[in-house]
C-alpha cells in the first residue's frame, strides 16, 4: 500500500465509502451537500497531484449523502498540467487500495449537439482517445493490457438513468472525445470529432477511466455540457464560460447524484 493509500485509509476509518466521485470544473460545490464532512487537502496525501486550474480546489472530502458514506475529490490534475497522461494515477491507485470499488467521474465538456446546449447533463457511454496519450505508458506486466470494451459500467449507467427519471432531470447520453488541451479545439477538430461519432469534447476523464479499469474499479461518468464546440452556431469556448455554465448545472447534478446514492 502506498503512503497516500495508508493516509487515506486512516482518514476514512470505519466509514467505507460506497463510491468515490471526482468533481470537475466548478462542481466542487456538490461537496456542500455532504453531512459529517471531513476534509483532507491533497497536499497531505503523498504523491497526490496539486491541481493548478481555477475551479479545482484540490481537496478530498468524506461524509454521508442519503445516509451513505461517500468520498468526493474536489478537483483533478489534467494531463496538460504535467505532460503526463498518468497524472491521476496516485489518486486512483490509492482509492483502489482502500477498498473503493466504484467511481463516478464528472467533467465540464463542450457539446457537439446543439440540442444538448450549455447547462445540460450527459451520461458518458464510451470515449474516443484523441490525445495520443495513455496513463499506462511505460507500465510493465500484463496488467497494462486493459480491456475497455465495457469501460463505463452498464449497471451503474442504468442506475444513473433511473435516478434521472426519478428526479425529472434531463440526461443526454453520448460518446466523450478526449483532447489533450489546454487550448480549446478548433472548428475543424470539432467537425472531425462529430464525424467519427463523438457527442462531447473535453480534456479529462478518459485517462481516469483507463486507470480505474486497470485497478479494477467500476466507472460511471457524467459531463456538464458548458458550451457548444468551436464553430457550432458560431461558438468560441472560453474557460470563463466553462466555470459559469458549470456552476449553473450544480443543482441538477446534486439532485442526480443524491438520488443515485440513495438507490445504490
Amino acid at each position: 500500500m502506498t503512503p497516500a493509500a495508508e493516509r487515506l485509509k486512516k482518514h476514512i476509518g470505519g466509514e467505507q465509502p460506497v463510491f468515490a466521485i471526482v468533481l470537475g470544473s466548478s462542481l466542487g460545490g456538490l461537496a456542500d451537500g455532504l453531512e459529517n464532512q471531513r476534509v483532507l487537502n491533497y497536499a497531505e496525501l503523498p504523491g497526490f497531484p496539486k491541481p493548478s486550474v481555477s475551479g479545482h480546489a484540490g481537496e478530498l472530502v468524506t461524509g454521508r449523502l442519503g445516509g451513505k458514506p461517500i468520498l468526493m475529490l474536489k478537483g483533478r490534475a489534467h494531463a496538460y498540467e504535467h505532460g503526463d497522461g498518468a497524472a491521476m494515477r496516485p489518486v486512483i491507485e490509492a482509492l483502489a487500495a482502500c477498498g473503493i470499488e466504484q467511481i463516478v467521474l464528472t467533467n465540464a465538456a463542450g457539446s457537439l449537439r446543439p440540442e444538448a446546449g450549455p447547462g445540460s447533463l450527459m451520461l458518458i457511454t464510451d470515449h474516443i482517445n484523441l490525445s495520443g496519450l495513455s496513463p499506462l505508458f511505460g507500465e510493465t506486466g500484463d496488467e497494462r493490457f486493459v480491456s475497455l470494451t465495457n469501460a463505463y459500467d452498464s449497471g451503474l449507467a442504468n442506475q444513473m438513468r433511473a435516478a434521472a427519471k426519478q428526479e425529472s432531470v434531463t440526461l443526454h447520453e453520448g460518446v466523450y472525445a478526449w483532447f489533450p488541451g489546454p487550448s480549446f479545439e478548433t472548428p475543424a477538430e470539432i467537425r472531425m470529432a462529430t464525424i467519427i461519432g463523438a457527442h462531447a469534447a473535453g480534456m479529462s476523464t478518459a485517462p481516469e477511466t483507463i486507470l480505474a479499469r486497470r485497478f479494477g474499479l467500476k466507472v460511471a461518468a457524467l459531463s456538464v455540457l458548458t458550451n457548444l464546440g468551436a464553430g457550432i452556431g458560431g461558438a468560441s469556448p472560453s474557460h470563463d464560460e466553462t466555470k459559469r455554465e458549470g456552476a449553473k448545472a450544480t443543482a441538477n447534478m446534486a439532485r442526480l447524484i443524491a438520488c443515485f446514492t440513495r438507490n445504490l
